[in-house]
């Protein structure tokens, strides 16, 4: 049996990743390909494409990298016609996954999506016109499904991935060490994202609030690098705002358990956060000309997961022209250790994350996907 997926940015990786483990341990004999990354790879996916070299963000930068875009959409469909998967796994990644699902459905080949577009927030009309390509929906999220349902398509809710793989590696003690942080020193990570847009936009204005921070109530900073990002352009941003800040790779949920909070852009490292009791000044930055396409697009009252979860705003959310270090600092200084407006924050946070169902959700989604693919 042959399962492709299709996986386009890091976030995508991880998850692709914990399936392919799972999906083996189920049915050792079946192949995995696709496109995807390292995690991919390191799990057993043979990788034809890496997202790596494709990955962009926003209209223009889409415009200026669209002919490559298209050829890679090309090389897929080739590789489906050549292949003949018994299913494809759609992981996330919307503009350019549906766009393949549409081939492959004429190519006679099942589909599934995992993690679906996000119906519930814009484009509600997605929901019927993916439901007439993909056999299957498996979301990660319990208020993904009502547009779905009622479009008429299979979906269901398994939990979400990140409640199994969410947790420290070492003991209090020994993550202490490693960090070089002492019991009662206040730690702040900054977390920007993987996407050179997002680093370019909310990077500096992080930079500049640690750099205030660092004198009004003095931190140990981190800055917990995403896989795929670009290190060199995060070192040159650091040393150009002339602010102690350390750039880290490993143990990255050890240190948000070490951590009183964290500045973060907006994304899944939001919720995992929160998995780690971990509350942020959430923050999102875009070009103007995606941020006035979003406005017209989107309908949502919170961007910040932990937030949807909860149907409240449990965390502050400064976006587009708010993301400036002044607001950002002000939030910060709410959520250090001792401050009684964290342990609220922290409480809500829990009961947000409760939302997303039991351990094991990975285990129950590659069952899934076996099942569709052997039907």
């Amino acid at each position: 049996m042959k399962i492709m997926f299709s996986a386009g940015e890091a976030s995508g990786d991880v998850h692709g990743a914990s399936l392919a483990r799972e999906i083996k341990k189920f049915s050792p004999t079946v192949e995995l390909f696709g496109m995807g990354g390292d995690e991919m790879q390191a799990a057993g996916v043979r990788i034809v494409r890496n997202f790596k070299d494709y990955n962009v963000m926003g209209v223009l930068e889409v415009i200026k990298n669209l002919r490559r875009i298209l050829k890679l959409l090309d090389d897929l469909t080739e590789i489906i016609r050549v292949e003949k998967p018994d299913l494809l796994v759609l992981i996330d990644y919307p503009d350019f996954n549906w766009r393949l699902a549409k081939r492959a459905k004429k190519l006679g080949v099942k589909i599934l999506s995992y993690i679906p577009p996000s119906a519930w927030a814009w484009r509600k009309s997605r929901a019927a016109d993916c439901a007439k390509i993909a056999d299957e929906f498996i979301a990660i999220f319990p208020f993904e499904l009502p547009p779905y349902e009622k479009a008429g398509a299979k979906i269901s809710f398994l939990g979400n991935p990140l409640v199994d793989t969410v947790k420290p590696a070492l003991s209090k003690s020994d993550a202490q060490k490693f960090f070089n942080v002492t019991e009662n020193q206040h730690v702040i990570l900054l977390m920007p994202g993987s996407r050179r847009q997002e680093i370019k936009l909310i990077l500096p204005e992080m930079l500049k609030a640690a750099k205030v921070l660092s004198v009004k109530r003095p931190a140990k900073f981190f800055l917990p690098a995403a896989d795929g990002v670009d290190e060199s352009e995060i070192l040159r941003q650091i040393k150009s705002a002339q602010v102690d800040v350390k750039l880290t790779k490993k143990f990255r949920y050890d240190l948000m358990a070490l951590a009183d909070a964290a500045i973060a852009t907006s994304g899944t490292v939001v919720l995992e956060a929160a998995l780690m009791n971990l509350p942020c000044v959430v923050l999102y930055k875009m070009a103007r000309l995606n941020y006035f396409i979003g406005k017209l697009l989107v309908d949502i009252e919170s961007f910040s997961l932990p937030n949807i979860l909860a149907g409240k705003k449990i965390q502050t959310e400064l976006l587009q022209n708010d993301v400036i270090s002044d607001k950002i600092i002000a939030e910060v200084l709410k959520l250090y250790h001792g401050e009684s407006y964290r342990e609220r924050v922290v409480a809500d946070l829990k009961s947000a994350c409760a939302k997303l169902g039991d351990k094991g959700a990975a285990s129950r989604v590659a069952q899934k996907i076996l099942q569709v693919a052997e039907s």
